[in-house]
């Protein structure tokens, strides 16, 4: 067996938010071995300093390194924003030594907003494309950056929507006021016209029916979750490292703090119920 297509992809959020990845990767990729760490101890990464994320950052890529993934996914919008280079330095894993030289392998690694930016230039034709997020993506004009760097004619309008993380963690994905918070939040960017709306946050996949209701069917909306999981497939499927056959996949969750907590949110995020959940400290 090729230990290399057997190994596990690393997924890895500031909290809970990032089990819609894992459940797009679980759908998309049924054999793939999945190791997710989420940073509940210290969530939300959003209010804190550049400086305090990217230590973060380099403390979970470390732990994830250490178990050996092939892969690394960063479905944290605010580290994919903010760390994205520190995660790539330390990814480099030393493989070999030969005389003085060391021989290091790159570690891939996938961050949700490349992977929402290229799957919203695919399906974009009026090229007006929305964003929505939590005030700390859209005031780091990630997305923005992004896709201009794919068309610098796409015309973007961002829009943050703080009060969704604690509407979908609440589990209200389809209650009346989420709905009249939705259209309040949404009222500007659809009076830009556009074609394609970001769901620019891990969260916000679970809103997915009710954001689709209020913008109409005409609105592509781009699921971070499932934009993820068609570019890591891709990934993988050129590197050759897919793993195709063999026993059921395992699946392994790591937090810092309140695995319970963790357990009863999580299994709404994950659609299924959440396997082995391990306490850890970094």
């Amino acid at each position: 067996m090729n230990s290399e297509t057997t190994r596990a992809i690393g997924v890895f959020d500031s909290g809970i938010g990032g089990l819609t990845v894992v459940r797009s990767l679980m759908e998309r990729l049924p054999f793939e071995n999945i190791i997710y760490f989420g940073d509940t101890a210290r969530v939300p990464y959003g209010i804190k300093s550049v400086e305090t994320i990217n230590r973060y950052a380099a403390q979970i890529t470390d732990f994830l390194i250490k178990k050996d993934v092939k892969l690394l996914i960063v479905a944290c919008n605010t580290m994919a924003a903010v760390a994205h280079q520190t995660i790539v330095d330390l990814s480099n894993v030393p493989v070999a030594a030969v005389a003085t030289q060391k021989i290091v392998k790159q570690v891939p690694v996938l961050e949700v907003i490349d992977a929402s930016a290229r799957i919203a230039i695919k399906n974009t034709k009026s090229k007006s494309i929305g964003v929505i997020g939590t005030p700390a993506t859209i005031n780091s004009n990630a997305y923005a950056r992004a896709i201009h760097l794919l068309d610098k004619d796409a015309k973007v309008f961002s829009q943050a929507c703080p009060l969704f993380v604690p509407l979908v963690e609440e589990g209200w994905f389809d209650h009346q006021a989420t709905k009249l918070i939705a259209q309040e939040y949404l009222k500007p960017v659809i009076a830009e016209k556009i074609d394609t709306l970001v769901l620019g946050c891990t969260h916000y996949p679970l809103l997915k029916p009710l954001l689709q209701d209020i913008m109409g069917k005409g609105v592509n909306l781009i699921d971070s979750a499932e934009a993820m999981a068609d570019i890591a497939a891709d990934l993988i499927d050129k590197q050759k490292i897919a793993n195709k056959t063999g026993p059921p996949p395992n699946y392994v969750f790591y937090v810092s703090d309140v695995p319970y907590r963790f357990q009863t949110i999580g299994e709404r995020f994950l659609g299924r119920t959440l396997g082995r959940v391990e306490l850890v400290s970094l």
